[in-house]
């Protein structure tokens, strides 16, 4: 494995039940390219606690007047210097240091200020990320995670469980998919927020938790400890083909995803033939991109960007060192983004893999997380990418070599015509004349 670069965020398509985070979309360990000089100045150390929210204590009107003047202008000062459009969508961005002089009394204030000056960029990437998201997409970034290893969905405004993760603590303790989380440690969940609940859930290894739970018309108590959860963002399978393995990548965000990556392709080193699907894939970490694309490429560029720094605006290229060489194909689809669209976009433009599927999403644009004092975050954008061609894939996205799409009759039959085109590809690309099997549509 090579050594690993700063991180940049990329996310594209933003989905629902995803915590918006930040190419396009993250950054890594968060040693993050710069971090934001403040010189002396009271912190947020004091006044934020360990779930990633204010804590009780009240700082006086003096700090809490300095800090949240500290707080707007370490976020308009990042902008100033590091935004990728120096004309600021179009307006004198100076005018906005000023603006809210002598009205920011608390953080509060500070937050509702700075949404108005980013909101003025037009640029939905460009956001402010309060203590809690910060501390949420750093524990994605990590891949480490605390809990039980649930994931929780709101529904007719109850918590419901969505599916118990395989081997973790509430599998193991008997929570089932469906199940309505009715209090949680003896706290009602009524008028709780999703995030609340998550909140409640999580918490150190090796304490426990206590979760009513509505199964029917009975109601069950279960408690389990909170434990690490292993974030699995590579899933494998074996075809009854004896010639082609498939590879899902669901995320490029954790900092293990390069390592399952190559795990997975030395699976397969005995298939001359593979199928690697990014449908749905909405992004996760340059580093992360780049470094599976060469794994895959033996020579060529992968990608550059372009920003008004030096440190924004970089060519990458592939080390020679490639771990996969032979027959592949790549499934792609509108929810396919950022960094899947660098993958894509690389692999393409070399003529190094098939695309099969319907266009990508379309975002080619690279964001930092620069963390605020030690609570909050500002996610910028600071670069534009290119596609080894020099194509701006932004808002336009990735056309593939073969297009397919699924009928209303594929679906109601679970046929994957996608998977199944891209398996008939393979047969003829190894010359097999043997008709190829019906494929279905792969579970999440």
């Amino acid at each position: 494995m090579r050594k690993r670069r700063n991180f940049h965020w990329l996310q594209g398509a933003v989905r629902s039940l995803e915590p918006v985070f930040l190419v396009g979309g993250l950054v890594g360990v968060l040693l993050l390219l710069t971090v934001s000089g403040c010189g002396n100045r009271v912190s947020f150390r004091d006044y934020v606690d360990r779930s990633g929210t204010h804590t009780t204590k009240n700082p006086t009107s003096a700090q809490s007047i300095e800090m949240a003047r500290n707080l707007y202008e370490a976020v308009w000062r990042n902008v100033y210097l590091d935004y990728v459009d120096s004309g600021f969508n179009g307006q004198d961005w100076g005018r906005w240091r000023h603006h809210y002089d002598g009205e920011l009394k608390d953080l509060d204030d500070a937050q509702v200020a700075i949404s108005s000056m980013l909101a003025s960029l037009g640029d939905e990437y460009t956001r402010y990320l309060p203590p809690r998201d910060m501390k949420e997409q750093t524990l994605k970034i990590d891949s480490h995670l605390f809990g039980v290893g649930i994931q929780i969905a709101k529904k007719d405004g109850k918590i419901v469980v969505v599916a118990p993760m395989p081997d973790t603590p509430a599998a193991k303790a008997g929570v089932r998919s469906k199940d309505e989380i009715v209090t949680i440690d003896k706290t009602s969940t009524a008028g709780m927020s999703l995030e609340d609940a998550a909140d409640h859930i999580r918490g150190e290894q090796g304490t426990t938790v206590s979760l009513t739970l509505k199964r029917g018309h009975e109601l069950v108590t279960l408690s389990m400890q909170r434990a690490e959860i292993k974030i699995q963002s590579v899933f494998t399978r074996d075809f009854h083909h004896p010639n082609v393995g498939y590879i899902r990548l669901n995320s490029f965000i954790g900092e293990t995803v390069p390592q399952e990556m190559l795990q997975a392709f030395e699976k397969f080193q005995d298939k001359p033939g593979l199928i690697l699907d990014l449908r749905g894939n909405y992004g996760g970490l340059l580093d992360n991109a780049v470094e599976i694309s060469e794994m895959l490429m033996e020579k060529g560029d992968i990608v550059s960007m372009s920003g008004r720094s030096q440190l924004a605006t970089r060519n990458y290229k592939a080390n020679g060192k490639p771990v996969f060489t032979k027959e592949l194909v790549l499934l792609i689809d509108g929810g396919s983004a950022s960094a899947s669209e660098i993958l894509s976009g690389a692999l393409k433009d070399n003529h190094r893999a098939v695309l099969i599927g319907t266009k990508t999403f379309g975002k080619g644009l690279v964001q930092k997380i620069v963390p605020l004092d030690e609570g909050a975050g500002l996610n910028i954008t600071i670069s534009k990418y290119y596609t080894p061609k020099g194509t701006d894939i932004n808002k336009k996205g990735i056309e593939p070599d073969v297009h397919v799409t699924f009928t209303p009759q594929s679906i109601k039959k679970n046929h994957d015509l996608q998977l199944q085109a891209a398996l008939g590809i393979l047969a003829r690309r190894l010359g097999e004349t043997k008709p190829v099997e019906t494929a279905t549509l792969l579970p999440d």
